[in-house]
Protein backbone atom coordinates (compact mmCIF):
# COMPACT_ATOMS: atom_id res chain seq x y z
CA UNK A 1 0.00 0.00 0.00
CA UNK A 2 0.81 3.29 -0.86
CA UNK A 3 -0.36 6.71 1.21
CA UNK A 4 -0.18 10.11 -0.26
CA UNK A 5 0.11 12.46 2.30
CA UNK A 6 -0.92 16.08 3.29
CA UNK A 7 -2.25 17.45 -0.06
CA UNK A 8 -4.83 19.20 -0.93
CA UNK A 9 -6.86 16.85 -2.19
CA UNK A 10 -9.65 17.59 -4.92
CA UNK A 11 -11.88 13.98 -6.02
CA UNK A 12 -13.96 16.66 -8.31
CA UNK A 13 -17.20 14.68 -7.63
CA UNK A 14 -16.54 15.69 -3.76
CA UNK A 15 -15.44 18.42 -1.41
CA UNK A 16 -11.59 19.10 -1.40
CA UNK A 17 -10.00 18.56 1.76
CA UNK A 18 -6.32 18.29 3.12
CA UNK A 19 -5.50 14.86 3.99
CA UNK A 20 -4.61 11.24 2.64
CA UNK A 21 -4.77 9.02 -0.46
CA UNK A 22 -4.88 5.34 0.15
CA UNK A 23 -3.81 3.13 -3.05
CA UNK A 24 -3.34 -0.38 -3.14
CA UNK A 25 -3.53 -3.20 -6.01
CA UNK A 26 -3.91 0.00 -8.56
CA UNK A 27 -6.43 1.34 -6.92
CA UNK A 28 -7.87 4.07 -4.39
CA UNK A 29 -8.46 2.24 -1.28
CA UNK A 30 -9.34 5.13 1.06
CA UNK A 31 -9.74 9.05 0.84
CA UNK A 32 -9.04 10.42 4.47
CA UNK A 33 -6.97 12.01 6.82
CA UNK A 34 -4.39 9.91 8.92
CA UNK A 35 -4.28 6.93 7.09
CA UNK A 36 -1.44 5.89 8.04
CA UNK A 37 -2.40 5.06 11.71
CA UNK A 38 -5.17 2.64 9.83
CA UNK A 39 -2.38 1.01 7.58
CA UNK A 40 0.97 1.05 9.65
CA UNK A 41 2.67 -0.52 7.36
CA UNK A 42 2.06 1.66 4.11
CA UNK A 43 4.55 3.42 1.60
CA UNK A 44 4.34 7.57 2.89
CA UNK A 45 4.77 9.77 0.09
CA UNK A 46 4.27 13.60 1.96
CA UNK A 47 2.51 15.73 -0.59
CA UNK A 48 2.40 18.68 1.82
CA UNK A 49 1.71 21.80 -0.10
CA UNK A 50 0.45 20.25 -3.45
CA UNK A 51 -2.39 19.50 -5.27
CA UNK A 52 -3.40 16.38 -5.86
CA UNK A 53 -6.20 15.72 -8.55
CA UNK A 54 -7.67 12.84 -11.17
CA UNK A 55 -4.79 11.88 -13.94
CA UNK A 56 -5.86 14.28 -16.90
CA UNK A 57 -8.18 12.45 -19.81
CA UNK A 58 -7.55 13.88 -23.40
CA UNK A 59 -10.29 12.72 -25.13
CA UNK A 60 -9.21 13.50 -28.37
CA UNK A 61 -6.05 13.73 -29.45
CA UNK A 62 -3.28 11.84 -32.22
CA UNK A 63 -0.02 10.91 -29.88
CA UNK A 64 1.74 7.94 -31.38
CA UNK A 65 0.70 8.50 -34.83
CA UNK A 66 2.36 11.72 -35.58
CA UNK A 67 5.35 10.49 -33.77
CA UNK A 68 7.72 13.85 -32.14
CA UNK A 69 10.96 15.00 -34.49
CA UNK A 70 10.22 12.48 -36.93
CA UNK A 71 8.30 13.80 -40.03
CA UNK A 72 6.78 11.49 -42.26
CA UNK A 73 8.15 8.46 -41.40
CA UNK A 74 6.38 8.92 -38.31
CA UNK A 75 3.40 10.17 -39.67
CA UNK A 76 0.86 7.21 -39.59
CA UNK A 77 -2.72 9.19 -38.58
CA UNK A 78 -4.37 10.36 -42.35
CA UNK A 79 -4.72 7.29 -45.46
CA UNK A 80 -6.37 9.04 -48.98
CA UNK A 81 -6.89 5.24 -50.18
CA UNK A 82 -10.79 5.51 -49.63
CA UNK A 83 -13.20 8.09 -48.57
CA UNK A 84 -14.84 5.62 -46.17
CA UNK A 85 -11.68 3.56 -43.94
CA UNK A 86 -13.98 2.16 -41.12
CA UNK A 87 -11.59 -1.10 -41.55
CA UNK A 88 -8.11 1.42 -39.68
CA UNK A 89 -7.34 0.83 -36.58
CA UNK A 90 -5.25 3.28 -34.86
CA UNK A 91 -3.51 0.47 -32.97
CA UNK A 92 -1.78 -0.73 -35.53
CA UNK A 93 -0.61 3.03 -36.16
CA UNK A 94 0.59 4.19 -33.29
CA UNK A 95 4.16 3.86 -32.00
CA UNK A 96 4.01 3.20 -27.69
CA UNK A 97 7.44 4.51 -27.70
CA UNK A 98 7.02 7.95 -28.82
CA UNK A 99 8.12 10.25 -26.49
CA UNK A 100 4.93 12.27 -26.02
CA UNK A 101 3.78 9.21 -23.88
CA UNK A 102 6.55 10.03 -21.40
CA UNK A 103 5.75 14.13 -21.88
CA UNK A 104 1.98 13.43 -21.27
CA UNK A 105 2.70 11.55 -17.99
CA UNK A 106 5.32 14.58 -16.58
CA UNK A 107 2.29 17.02 -17.16
CA UNK A 108 -0.35 15.06 -14.67
CA UNK A 109 -2.06 13.28 -18.11
CA UNK A 110 -2.70 9.95 -17.29
CA UNK A 111 -5.42 8.40 -20.36
CA UNK A 112 -5.30 9.76 -23.54
CA UNK A 113 -8.07 9.02 -26.55
CA UNK A 114 -5.78 9.11 -30.32
CA UNK A 115 -6.59 7.98 -33.49
CA UNK A 116 -6.86 8.84 -36.86
CA UNK A 117 -6.83 12.56 -38.08
CA UNK A 118 -9.76 14.02 -40.58
CA UNK A 119 -8.79 13.58 -44.21
CA UNK A 120 -11.81 11.01 -44.38
CA UNK A 121 -15.57 10.66 -44.16
CA UNK A 122 -14.56 7.83 -41.87
CA UNK A 123 -11.09 7.73 -40.41
CA UNK A 124 -11.17 4.33 -38.35
CA UNK A 125 -11.06 3.43 -34.85
CA UNK A 126 -9.57 5.75 -32.13
CA UNK A 127 -8.59 3.80 -28.61
CA UNK A 128 -8.39 4.40 -25.22
CA UNK A 129 -4.60 4.73 -23.49
CA UNK A 130 -2.93 5.27 -20.46
CA UNK A 131 0.53 6.80 -20.62
CA UNK A 132 2.29 4.25 -18.98
CA UNK A 133 5.56 2.86 -20.09
CA UNK A 134 5.44 -0.27 -22.14
CA UNK A 135 3.68 -1.43 -25.45
CA UNK A 136 0.44 -0.83 -26.70
CA UNK A 137 -1.32 -4.06 -24.34
CA UNK A 138 0.36 -2.32 -21.47
CA UNK A 139 -1.17 0.88 -22.06
CA UNK A 140 -4.40 -0.15 -23.41
CA UNK A 141 -7.53 1.09 -21.74
CA UNK A 142 -10.21 0.04 -24.03
CA UNK A 143 -10.27 -0.30 -27.70
CA UNK A 144 -12.55 0.57 -29.69
CA UNK A 145 -13.33 3.47 -27.97
CA UNK A 146 -14.51 5.61 -30.94
CA UNK A 147 -15.04 5.39 -34.54
CA UNK A 148 -13.71 8.56 -36.58
CA UNK A 149 -15.74 10.38 -38.91
CA UNK A 150 -15.09 14.42 -40.19
CA UNK A 151 -17.23 16.63 -41.97
CA UNK A 152 -16.17 20.00 -43.64
CA UNK A 153 -12.55 21.37 -45.25
CA UNK A 154 -10.96 18.44 -44.31
CA UNK A 155 -12.47 15.68 -46.25
CA UNK A 156 -13.65 17.99 -48.86
CA UNK A 157 -10.09 19.64 -49.07
CA UNK A 158 -8.86 15.99 -49.47
CA UNK A 159 -10.92 14.56 -51.70
CA UNK A 160 -11.33 17.58 -54.17
CA UNK A 161 -7.42 17.40 -54.56
CA UNK A 162 -8.09 13.44 -56.02
CA UNK A 163 -11.21 14.82 -57.94
CA UNK A 164 -13.31 12.11 -56.01
CA UNK A 165 -15.79 14.73 -54.75
CA UNK A 166 -16.23 18.46 -54.13
CA UNK A 167 -18.63 19.64 -51.59
CA UNK A 168 -20.34 19.52 -48.23
CA UNK A 169 -23.35 17.81 -49.53
CA UNK A 170 -20.63 15.02 -50.75
CA UNK A 171 -18.79 14.51 -47.68
CA UNK A 172 -22.40 13.99 -45.97
CA UNK A 173 -23.55 11.60 -48.44
CA UNK A 174 -20.80 9.09 -47.86
CA UNK A 175 -21.42 9.07 -44.61
CA UNK A 176 -24.59 8.50 -44.83
CA UNK A 177 -23.90 5.83 -47.66
CA UNK A 178 -21.26 4.22 -45.57
CA UNK A 179 -23.94 4.30 -42.89
CA UNK A 180 -27.02 2.70 -44.67
CA UNK A 181 -24.46 -0.12 -45.74
CA UNK A 182 -23.92 -1.29 -42.68
CA UNK A 183 -27.47 -1.48 -41.35
CA UNK A 184 -28.15 -3.48 -44.66
CA UNK A 185 -25.22 -6.17 -43.83
CA UNK A 186 -26.66 -6.21 -40.13
CA UNK A 187 -29.89 -6.88 -41.23
CA UNK A 188 -28.67 -10.09 -43.57
CA UNK A 189 -26.58 -11.41 -40.67
CA UNK A 190 -29.24 -11.17 -38.50
CA UNK A 191 -32.00 -12.36 -41.19
CA UNK A 192 -28.85 -15.48 -42.30
CA UNK A 193 -29.08 -16.70 -38.48
CA UNK A 194 -26.95 -19.95 -38.26
CA UNK A 195 -28.13 -20.73 -41.66
CA UNK A 196 -24.29 -20.41 -43.25
CA UNK A 197 -25.71 -20.40 -46.68
CA UNK A 198 -27.48 -16.85 -46.25
CA UNK A 199 -24.09 -15.40 -44.13
CA UNK A 200 -23.19 -12.14 -46.61
CA UNK A 201 -19.55 -12.24 -47.53
CA UNK A 202 -17.33 -11.03 -45.18
CA UNK A 203 -16.60 -7.00 -45.26
CA UNK A 204 -14.17 -6.05 -43.02
CA UNK A 205 -14.90 -2.28 -43.49
CA UNK A 206 -18.97 -2.65 -42.62
CA UNK A 207 -17.48 -5.45 -39.62
CA UNK A 208 -16.14 -2.57 -38.01
CA UNK A 209 -19.33 -0.12 -38.36
CA UNK A 210 -21.29 -2.71 -37.05
CA UNK A 211 -21.04 -1.55 -33.52
CA UNK A 212 -21.78 2.11 -34.45
CA UNK A 213 -25.17 1.08 -35.98
CA UNK A 214 -25.60 -1.10 -33.35
CA UNK A 215 -25.01 1.62 -30.99
CA UNK A 216 -22.29 0.02 -29.38
CA UNK A 217 -19.75 2.42 -30.09
CA UNK A 218 -20.19 5.93 -30.64
CA UNK A 219 -19.14 8.00 -33.82
CA UNK A 220 -16.63 10.39 -32.94
CA UNK A 221 -17.14 13.39 -35.96
CA UNK A 222 -14.74 16.17 -36.54
CA UNK A 223 -17.07 18.93 -36.94
CA UNK A 224 -16.11 22.87 -36.66
CA UNK A 225 -18.33 25.10 -38.53
CA UNK A 226 -22.00 25.55 -37.18
CA UNK A 227 -22.82 23.79 -40.52
CA UNK A 228 -21.04 21.02 -39.83
CA UNK A 229 -22.00 20.78 -36.29
CA UNK A 230 -25.98 20.70 -37.85
CA UNK A 231 -25.10 18.07 -40.25
CA UNK A 232 -23.70 15.73 -37.74
CA UNK A 233 -26.61 16.28 -35.24
CA UNK A 234 -28.99 15.32 -38.29
CA UNK A 235 -27.14 12.28 -39.67
CA UNK A 236 -26.89 10.95 -36.36
CA UNK A 237 -30.94 11.42 -35.46
CA UNK A 238 -31.57 9.91 -38.82
CA UNK A 239 -29.77 6.75 -37.92
CA UNK A 240 -30.03 6.45 -34.06
CA UNK A 241 -26.40 6.27 -33.71
CA UNK A 242 -24.71 7.43 -30.46
CA UNK A 243 -21.98 10.26 -31.25
CA UNK A 244 -19.64 12.99 -29.74
CA UNK A 245 -19.10 16.18 -31.72
CA UNK A 246 -15.15 16.76 -31.75
CA UNK A 247 -13.81 20.60 -31.81
CA UNK A 248 -17.24 21.79 -31.86
CA UNK A 249 -15.41 25.43 -32.60
CA UNK A 250 -18.09 27.35 -33.61
CA UNK A 251 -20.69 25.70 -31.04
CA UNK A 252 -20.31 27.95 -28.24
CA UNK A 253 -22.03 31.05 -30.94
CA UNK A 254 -24.88 28.71 -30.95
CA UNK A 255 -24.86 26.46 -27.35
CA UNK A 256 -28.35 28.00 -26.30
CA UNK A 257 -30.30 26.30 -29.57
CA UNK A 258 -27.54 23.42 -29.53
CA UNK A 259 -28.50 22.15 -26.22
CA UNK A 260 -31.96 20.93 -26.46
CA UNK A 261 -30.21 18.79 -29.33
CA UNK A 262 -26.89 17.69 -27.13
CA UNK A 263 -29.34 16.72 -24.65
CA UNK A 264 -31.87 15.05 -25.92
CA UNK A 265 -29.32 12.73 -28.11
CA UNK A 266 -26.89 12.45 -25.96
CA UNK A 267 -24.18 13.87 -27.23
CA UNK A 268 -20.53 13.87 -26.09
CA UNK A 269 -19.06 17.70 -26.40
CA UNK A 270 -14.98 17.70 -26.57
CA UNK A 271 -13.74 21.35 -27.80
CA UNK A 272 -10.26 22.97 -28.99
CA UNK A 273 -7.81 23.00 -29.69
CA UNK A 274 -7.98 27.18 -29.20
CA UNK A 275 -4.26 27.80 -28.39
CA UNK A 276 -3.29 27.11 -31.98
CA UNK A 277 -3.42 30.04 -34.96
CA UNK A 278 -6.72 30.08 -37.27
CA UNK A 279 -4.71 28.15 -39.86
CA UNK A 280 -8.34 27.55 -42.16
CA UNK A 281 -11.51 29.08 -42.62
CA UNK A 282 -13.50 26.68 -40.35
CA UNK A 283 -11.40 28.37 -37.32
CA UNK A 284 -12.00 31.92 -37.97
CA UNK A 285 -14.47 32.14 -35.42
CA UNK A 286 -12.26 30.15 -32.42
CA UNK A 287 -12.13 31.83 -29.15
CA UNK A 288 -10.95 30.91 -25.78
CA UNK A 289 -14.37 32.18 -24.29
CA UNK A 290 -15.88 29.31 -26.15
CA UNK A 291 -15.65 27.12 -22.36
CA UNK A 292 -17.26 29.72 -20.70
CA UNK A 293 -19.85 30.00 -22.85
CA UNK A 294 -20.95 26.67 -23.00
CA UNK A 295 -20.49 26.42 -19.53
CA UNK A 296 -23.10 29.85 -18.99
CA UNK A 297 -25.63 27.49 -21.39
CA UNK A 298 -25.44 24.56 -19.35
CA UNK A 299 -23.62 22.41 -21.89
CA UNK A 300 -21.17 19.61 -20.99
CA UNK A 301 -17.87 19.22 -22.51
CA UNK A 302 -14.31 18.25 -22.08
CA UNK A 303 -11.15 20.01 -23.36
CA UNK A 304 -9.12 18.87 -25.49
CA UNK A 305 -5.48 19.82 -27.24
CA UNK A 306 -6.00 17.72 -30.67
CA UNK A 307 -1.91 17.05 -30.18
CA UNK A 308 0.02 17.45 -31.98
CA UNK A 309 -1.62 20.50 -32.48
CA UNK A 310 -1.03 21.81 -29.10
CA UNK A 311 1.55 19.45 -27.41
CA UNK A 312 -0.83 17.28 -25.12
CA UNK A 313 1.41 17.94 -21.89
CA UNK A 314 0.26 21.70 -22.16
CA UNK A 315 -3.35 20.27 -21.54
CA UNK A 316 -3.92 22.47 -18.37
CA UNK A 317 -2.70 25.31 -19.38
CA UNK A 318 -5.35 25.31 -21.79
CA UNK A 319 -7.73 25.16 -19.78
CA UNK A 320 -6.26 27.58 -17.68
CA UNK A 321 -6.73 30.16 -20.07
CA UNK A 322 -10.30 29.12 -20.36
CA UNK A 323 -10.96 29.88 -16.77
CA UNK A 324 -9.09 33.68 -17.35
CA UNK A 325 -11.48 34.08 -19.77
CA UNK A 326 -14.65 33.45 -17.39
CA UNK A 327 -15.06 29.67 -17.14
CA UNK A 328 -14.91 28.60 -13.18
CA UNK A 329 -12.26 26.51 -12.33
CA UNK A 330 -13.95 23.84 -11.06
CA UNK A 331 -15.51 23.77 -14.03
CA UNK A 332 -12.10 23.50 -15.87
CA UNK A 333 -10.97 20.95 -13.66
CA UNK A 334 -14.21 18.82 -14.55
CA UNK A 335 -13.20 19.35 -18.04
CA UNK A 336 -10.31 17.58 -17.79
CA UNK A 337 -11.11 15.15 -15.88
CA UNK A 338 -14.71 13.80 -15.00
CA UNK A 339 -15.93 15.29 -17.95
CA UNK A 340 -13.96 13.58 -20.53
CA UNK A 341 -14.51 10.45 -18.66
CA UNK A 342 -18.22 10.28 -18.87
CA UNK A 343 -17.98 11.21 -22.69
CA UNK A 344 -16.26 8.77 -23.44
CA UNK A 345 -17.87 6.05 -21.13
CA UNK A 346 -15.04 4.93 -18.50
CA UNK A 347 -16.54 7.03 -15.48
CA UNK A 348 -16.77 3.69 -13.24
CA UNK A 349 -12.58 3.76 -13.58
CA UNK A 350 -11.02 7.18 -14.29
CA UNK A 351 -12.10 10.81 -13.59
CA UNK A 352 -12.27 11.43 -10.39
CA UNK A 353 -10.48 10.44 -6.87
CA UNK A 354 -13.01 7.65 -5.47
CA UNK A 355 -12.36 4.67 -3.35
CA UNK A 356 -12.60 1.78 -6.16
CA UNK A 357 -11.67 3.83 -9.21
CA UNK A 358 -8.09 3.34 -10.92
CA UNK A 359 -5.03 5.05 -8.86
CA UNK A 360 -4.33 7.02 -11.75
CA UNK A 361 -3.59 10.25 -9.74
CA UNK A 362 -1.41 13.47 -10.81
CA UNK A 363 -0.09 15.89 -8.13
CA UNK A 364 0.83 19.25 -8.36
CA UNK A 365 3.58 21.93 -6.68
CA UNK A 366 0.40 24.22 -7.27
CA UNK A 367 -2.81 24.90 -8.83
CA UNK A 368 -2.61 22.63 -11.50
CA UNK A 369 -4.00 25.68 -13.21
CA UNK A 370 -0.97 28.06 -12.32
CA UNK A 371 1.69 27.49 -15.47
CA UNK A 372 4.17 28.12 -12.64
CA UNK A 373 3.41 24.85 -11.16
CA UNK A 374 4.91 21.78 -12.13
CA UNK A 375 3.54 18.29 -11.86
CA UNK A 376 6.02 16.49 -9.52
CA UNK A 377 4.29 13.35 -8.82
CA UNK A 378 1.96 11.00 -11.53
CA UNK A 379 0.82 7.69 -10.68
CA UNK A 380 -1.21 5.29 -12.75
CA UNK A 381 -2.67 1.85 -11.62
CA UNK A 382 -1.52 2.96 -8.43
CA UNK A 383 2.25 3.02 -10.17
CA UNK A 384 4.83 6.25 -9.44
CA UNK A 385 5.32 6.65 -13.35
CA UNK A 386 7.24 10.25 -12.69
CA UNK A 387 8.42 11.74 -10.20
CA UNK A 388 10.14 15.12 -8.84
CA UNK A 389 9.23 14.66 -5.35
Amino acid sequence: MLILKNGLVKPVTGESFTGDIAVEGGRIAELGTELEKKYPSAQIVDISGCTAIPGIIDAHCHVGMWEDGIGTEGSDGNDYYSPVTPELRSIDGINPHDRCFVEAREGGVTTLVTGPGSANVIGGQFVALKTNDGEIEDKLLKFPIGMKAALGENPKRVFTGQKTFYTRMAVAAHLRKALQDAIDYDKKIKAAGEDESKIPKRDHSLDALLPVVRRELPLKIHAHRIDDIRTAIRIAREFNIRFTLDHFTEGYMYASSLKKDIDELGAGVIVGPYMSDRSKIELKNGSMKAPAELYKNGVKFAIMTDHPVIPIQYLPVCAAVAIREGLPEDEALKALTINPAEIIGLADRIGSLEKGKDADIAVFSGSPFDFRARCVLTLINGEIVHSEL
